[in-house]
């Protein structure tokens, strides 16, 4: 499973023209399930992502989780993150999980987000979507579990 945290000051996801969700500070995580994913990867990854430290206390230093800032979260389902590009030109999704699979475990991953009290809103699974962000920094890391 992986993860593409990117910290925010806003974030949105458009469908078809209309908005579907937002939210202000805190972070947009674009979530990739693989077909060897299970849900204590899904645990695992929450937990990390929920206590990473990586928004700036008084004096610059990334030492804040998104708890300690009462931020909000945008999760949306990314399978292109699963993409092997090693080889050639086009993009090989061998390792992505099938869709009711990978549906499954996104819906896992944000349950378990949501244990934390945070306020989460997602994107809609296999849609295309808009998304349209202000990142904060900019600040975005690569988590796997």
């Amino acid at each position: 499973m992986k993860a593409l945290i990117q910290r925010v000051k806003k974030v949105s996801v458009t469908i078809d023209g209309e908005l579907y969700s937002s939210v202000g500070k805190g972070l947009l995580i674009f979530l990739g399930v693989e077909k060897n994913d299970e849900k204590e990867n899904a645990e695992k990854l929450a937990d990390k992502i929920v206590k990473l430290r990586i928004f700036e206390d008084e004096n610059e230093k990334m030492n804040y989780s998104i708890l300690d800032v009462s931020g909000e979260i945008l999760v949306v389902s990314q399978f292109t993150l699963c993409a092997d590009c090693r080889k050639g030109t086009r993009p090989s999704f061998d390792n992505a999980a099938p869709p009711q699979k990978a549906l499954e475990l996104y819906e896992y991953f944000i349950n378990k987000i949501k244990q934390y009290n945070i306020s989460l809103k997602t994107g809609k699974f296999r849609a295309m979507m808009d998304i349209e962000l202000v990142n904060d920094g900019p600040v975005t890391f690569l988590v796997e579990k």
